[in-house]
């Protein structure tokens, strides 16, 4: 047998050790790329579908349509079924999340940590994704998660963020930046809830003359509360432009009567 050249041998083993870490820079411009594949740079509607699961509770199957502005950072979200939610539907504006019920016709402001109509899915899954603005980002692994190769990065809310948790660690797909996984921490580091994004897809943006990347199936679990999850389907997307007056408190009461 031929023994192997020094540095053949050495080659070999360089590939076969661990990954090389991510740069931070490299981190970051990973987690920007992500954000700018979400990012319209004009109006957003989707449809989206919940079925949510609580101990001890029947199941509930929710429908909502949610419609985002890039400029000012706009959402608003809308139930239309079941019936006996139809018309609620909350609202960001200047960064402040409110709820109006229509059955007593008030506002209420929530926090970041409000459950959408009680499901385990919160405002920032239904927004446009910020986090290279809301958190500091490092490189922890690469590691494999079922069949993908992923990048493992933490995430670190920045001082005055307004993020649901303040920490965050998210599996990123090497091959494509699509996010597969991520785990919300509390600040004792205790894990809060999973999410898991097994399908994305694009729809061509005439706005941003590009692709418009969102998750079509999110799978959502409250890891304090085990037997409680939700799974989102985003069922349709339309990316032409809304009417200017359409993120207002009046606009949602209109719509909710």
């Amino acid at each position: 047998m031929t023994p192997m050249k020094p540095t053949a041998l050495a080659l070999l083993l360089a590939l076969a050790g661990p990954a090389r870490a991510l740069a931070p820079a490299q981190a970051f411009d990973l987690v920007k790329s992500f954000d700018d594949r979400q990012r319209n740079d004009g109006d957003f509607t989707g449809l989206c579908y919940l079925e949510t699961k609580e101990k001890d509770k029947s199941d509930v199957v929710r429908e909502l349509v949610y419609y985002r502005r890039s400029e000012g950072q706009r959402l608003l979200m809308l139930f239309t079924k079941p019936k006996s939610e139809a018309g609620k539907g909350y609202l960001r504006i200047e960064k402040n999340l409110w709820l109006y019920d229509p059955a007593t016709g008030k506002w209420e402001r929530r926090t970041e940590r409000e459950r959408i109509g009680g499901s385990d899915s919160r405002r920032g899954d239904f927004d446009e994704s910020r986090l290279t603005e809301e958190f500091d980002i490092r490189w922890e692994a690469d590691e494999k998660l079922g069949a993908y190769a992923a990048h493992r990065l933490l995430l670190t809310a920045k001082e005055g963020a307004d993020v649901a948790y303040p920490t965050a660690r998210m599996w990123y797909d090497a091959a494509t930046g699509n996010l597969l996984k991520r785990q919300d921490l509390a600040l004792s580091g205790r894990l809060m809830r999973t999410a898991l994004y097994p399908r994305w897809r694009k729809v061509w943006s005439e706005s941003k003359k590009g692709d418009v990347w969102y998750p079509e199936q999110i799978y959502l679990y409250d890891e304090i509360e085990k037997a409680n999850s939700t799974m989102g389907i985003i069922k349709q997307v339309d990316l032409r432009s809304l009417t200017p007056n359409m993120f207002t408190k009046a606009w949602l009461e209109a719509k909710s009567r």
